[in-house]
């Protein structure tokens, strides 16, 4: 059990927690939620000892081991595999320890525990996790200093969850994954057999994951059931309560200040004044919850453009014109395309995205575009072309050096810069403030089509929610890739594959594309386990043609034969609500007076309709949540 027993912290005198108090039981998956800046990182600290509250005490099991991500990578010469499996650091131990004991009863005391620990099956279980979260067999046994900071990231991430603590605290877990990888930890964290708290602006993590919500706001801890929609509704449901609550409470105030205010002088009634005076002493205003309004986007309207903007014909692309990494590439993009790449890390998303930023040149093929076409690229390393010296007034002079300070301004303003924030050294902003400035520069000159690679890994859900609405908006061509589903099915109209070595049009939707990685992995699993090989961590085997089709059409006829229910329960429902509202209509008026029979009747089939409405839906309920299994 983990508690946080009235806790405060405060940080360069300001308050970030107070008072906090909360009791997670053994064995429960946390969602800690709250907006940047909230203090959820912070809060970690807190639990890891590495910090210590101001007041209050964090408490758990003596014996309940601690774990979490490491933000340094490795800098040595054995295998990923090797470095996984020293994550556990006591079964790392008694292995060294066992090399070099020569008591009996130690040695036997050391292998009984690497029993327990189920140390036999180490290798295959550190595979099993390096290969989920993206690396192939060959990978897994090469040394870490081959690898970006980005894959690094991963094998600590995999240590981590190999060294499975009695509390793992997890920050922003999927930040450095591509979709692919998110959704295999994400069914693996399902089964975590321990507490876990995971820090995440993923909404569908969120909702899959955890079993509660810890909301970190104002200072404060409260936990909710279920994942993150429902706090979400529950939320805004004791917000409406709590804010009626605070307006019907001023009304009795106003009601018993004006008694006061009148009659306090008058004899016959001052000790009735004098009595409501002592009440209003006594009655504790009631706070209405504010709920903080999201930061926007405000993308600027482009120009129009005839189609199509970008034409290709038998592309392709590569940094060695002997060695494509795309070909064959017959594409074209109009203003109105709202599309989203899917592919593992490594097959060419990012090479794709730069081709079309005009980053990279075609090596064959024919490539067409728009004279008139403006591009507006978010890099994954977007953030790092900003000058951290300059404030982001100075950042947009550097693109807009004729422009006055107020235009710039406006500008700024556009995307949530109020006057402070706009005179503040971009070093000191947030992640989440340097991505929305990163987004209003690659903005300036009204593109025609937004080309964005991971654009929301340091934004909150609120700010993500913003950058949906903004993104509907926008008239131009939109080119994602994300890791997010609830983005890629928010904006994405149509998905294409980057894969094979080359990019086309992906026949199905998100969830087909979920169902065919789920299968493509539980094969995979099925096929490895009686080989040896798989024992130790061996090859993973890939679906031949003919079981891919299979798998994708059987997961195309499940999701299709789902989506028809929905569709019929939406239009039952929209029927049955239009038949109730022309019955309550002709409820109206005096029909009790002059027919009550009829008015009976009517009450009765109103009442009636409630129950096919609240049955059907339940079964539209129970059809759109199998969508998301």
């Amino acid at each position: 059990m983990l508690t946080f027993k009235n806790i405060t912290y405060r940080i360069a005198g300001k308050t970030l927690i107070e008072d906090a108090t909360a009791i997670i039981s053994d064995g429960q998956r946390i969602g800690l939620i709250g907006r940047n800046g909230a203090g959820k990182y912070t809060l970690l600290k807190l639990i890891l000892g590495e910090i210590s509250p101001d007041a209050g005490e964090i408490r758990h099991g003596a014996k309940q081991s601690l774990g979490s991500v490491s933000q340094e990578a490795p800098d040595n010469d054995m295998s990923l595999r090797e470095i996984v499996m020293a994550g556990h650091k006591e079964m790392a131990d008694l292995w060294i320890e066992s090399e070099n004991a020569t008591d009996a009863a130690r040695i036997s005391e050391i292998h009984e525990r690497l029993n327990d620990l189920g140390a036999h099956a180490a290798p295959a279980k550190a595979a099993r996790i390096l290969a989920g979260l993206g690396f192939s067999d060959e990978d897994q046994m090469r040394s870490i200093t081959s690898f970006s900071g980005g894959w690094r990231m991963r094998v600590n991430l995999a240590s981590a969850l190999f060294a499975e603590p009695d509390i793992l605290l997890l920050d922003e877990p999927s930040n450095h994954l591509d979709l692919e990888a998110s959704l295999w930890l994400e069914t693996y964290l399902m089964d975590y057999p321990h507490m876990l708290i995971i820090v995440s602006h993923d909404r569908e993590l969120l909702n899959k994951v955890p079993q509660r919500i810890l909301h970190l706001d104002e200072g404060k801890l409260t936990l909710y059931t279920g994942g993150y929609d429902t706090f979400e509704r529950v939320r805004r449901e004791r917000m409406a309560l709590q804010k009626a609550q605070a307006v019907k409470q001023q009304a009795q105030r106003d009601h018993m200040q004006k008694f006061v205010d009148r009659f306090r002088a008058k004899a016959s009634k001052a000790k009735q004044a004098q009595s409501r005076l002592k009440m209003l002493e006594r009655m504790e205003p009631i706070i209405g919850l504010t709920e903080s309004s999201a930061v926007g986007f405000n993308i600027p309207e482009p120009e129009e453009l005839p189609p199509p903007m970008i034409d290709m014909e038998n592309c392709s692309v590569g940094y060695d014109p002997d060695i494509p990494i795309l070909k064959n590439i017959n594409l074209r993009i109009d203003m109105d395309d709202r599309i989203a790449l899917l592919g593992a890390n490594g097959n060419g998303k990012t090479t794709f995205l730069r081709l079309l930023a005009g980053r990279m040149k075609t090596l064959s093929g024919s490539y067409r575009k728009s004279g008139k076409l403006r591009v507006g690229y978010f890099a994954q390393n977007q953030l790092d072309e900003l000058d951290k010296t300059l404030t982001p007034i100075g950042q947009i002079n550097l693109f807009r050096p004729k422009e006055g300070e107020q235009q710039i301004r406006s500008r700024l303003g556009a995307f949530g810069f109020g006057a402070d924030k706009a005179n503040t050294l971009i070093k000191n902003l947030s992640g989440g403030e340097k991505a929305r400035l990163a987004i209003a520069c690659i903005c300036l000159d009204k593109p025609q089509i937004l080309l964005l690679d991971e654009p929301t890994n340091h934004l909150d859900i609120d700010s993500r929610q913003a950058l949906i609405q903004a993104l509907t908006a926008y008239s131009g061509a939109v080119l994602l890739v994300s890791h997010d589903p609830h983005l890629v099915n928010a904006c994405a109209d149509s998905l294409w594959m980057v894969s094979d070595g080359t990019c086309k049009p992906y026949d199905g939707d998100l969830e087909t594309y979920k169902t065919l990685l789920m299968a493509q992995r539980r094969a995979e699993r099925k096929a490895n386990k009686p080989s040896k090989k798989a024992k130790d961590g061996g090859n993973v085997k890939k679906l031949s043609k003919k079981e891919e089709r299979k798998a994708r059409a059987a997961a195309r006829e499940k999701t299709t034969e789902t989506r028809k229910l929905i569709t019929k329960l939406e239009a039952e429902i929209e029927s049955l609500r239009k038949e109730k509202a022309a019955i309550l209509q002709q409820l109206g008026g005096d029909i009790f007076e002059k027919n009550p029979k009829r008015a009976n009747d009517l009450s009765k089939t109103a009442s009636q309709i409630d129950k096919e409405i609240t049955a059907a839906e339940a079964k539209w309920m129970e059809a759109s949540e199998s969508l998301n299994k």
